[in-house]
């Protein structure tokens, strides 16, 4: 089985990591892959979670400034309220795209029994689009567009595949795809050649790039090298499973402070006066708390 979409020169793997387990917010799990200290930065994604939390752990209050966050439930459920009022919660397939901008304060916590796990990528933005007013773009599961062929199954986050486009727009280009393989089956998918791109595998195991490649397996991230597009095949009994996610490179410098993310310490000492004057952007923050907070107040 193969569906074949004109990649003329596949990428291939040139990096691969392991994402293992680390504690992050409240009794939260992640699996970081992009944003650790032997991958700071891949132009223009800042961070890639594969997050697991159960209540009351959770991601309380904090804030961002200067890139967008996507939220994309696997299983479970999270409820997101801001300082704007903005509320709502995003089930197993949901999607979350949030434009930070000049600033957001929020809350991610559970919102259902047991485990939620999702992944969140944050997606850096150009020097005039990071103080833009917030924005955010949801998707039920049911609206995510999907496709399928000759034993590959697409949902188009972001981007287009198998000749279908997703509606969200991304300041910064870029595509998001999450794929399943069939046993057996065999993917190419253009990529800009221009772009950036990665494999997050989420189960199975599969092989990139390569058909004599050696396999690999969930929690892996594979940085792709130079070429118009991926190759990949199944070749395993069982299904394979990944989001290949490219992006065009902003080329400009990246400061880091946290949730913040300019292109100058100076922007950086800006921001954080900002935060802790609840100023320029963060005035809703004085008096905002979360529900989740509120409800640890005595």
């Amino acid at each position: 089985m193969s569906y074949n979409s004109a990649v003329q020169e596949a990428r291939p793997v040139v990096r691969k990591f392991l994402a293992r387990p680390q504690p992050e917010g409240v009794g939260a799990i992640v699996r970081r892959s992009i944003g650790r200290f032997e991958l700071k930065y891949f132009d223009p994604f800042l961070a890639l979670d594969e997050f697991s939390v159960s209540a009351p752990g959770g991601f309380p209050d904090h804030p961002h400034r200067g890139f967008e966050t996507v939220t994309y439930m696997l299983q479970g459920a999270v409820t997101h309220e801001d300082f704007k009022g903005h509320k709502g919660t995003i089930k197993e397939g949901d999607l979350q795209w949030m434009t930070a901008g000049r600033g957001i304060v929020h809350s991610e916590m559970p919102a259902a029994q047991g485990t939620q796990r999702g992944l969140q990528l944050w997606i850096n933005l150009c020097s005039r689009n990071k103080m833009v007013e917030p924005r955010y773009q949801e998707m039920m599961s049911k609206d995510i567009a999907e496709a399928a062929k000759d034993g590959v199954k697409v949902r188009v986050i972001a981007g287009e595949a198998m000749g279908i486009t997703s509606p969200v727009y991304t300041r910064t280009p870029t595509m998001f795809l999450d794929f399943t393989l069939k046993p057996g089956a065999h993917l190419q998918q253009p990529v800009p050649a221009s772009w950036n791109a990665f494999v997050y595998v989420l189960d199975g195991e599969g092989t990139f790039s390569h058909s004599r490649s050696s396999p690999v397996t969930a929690h892996n991230l594979l940085l792709l090298g130079s070429g118009d597009g991926l190759e990949a095949w199944n070749k395993s009994s069982k299904p394979l499973r990944f989001v290949l996610v490219g992006g065009e490179p902003l080329g400009e410098p990246v400061v880091q402070f946290g949730p913040f993310v300019m292109n100058t310490q100076e922007e950086i000492d800006q921001t954080i006066e900002d935060f802790e004057n609840c100023t320029n952007g963060f005035e809703s923050a004085r008096h905002w708390r979360s529900a989740s907070i509120r409800g640890l107040d005595y």
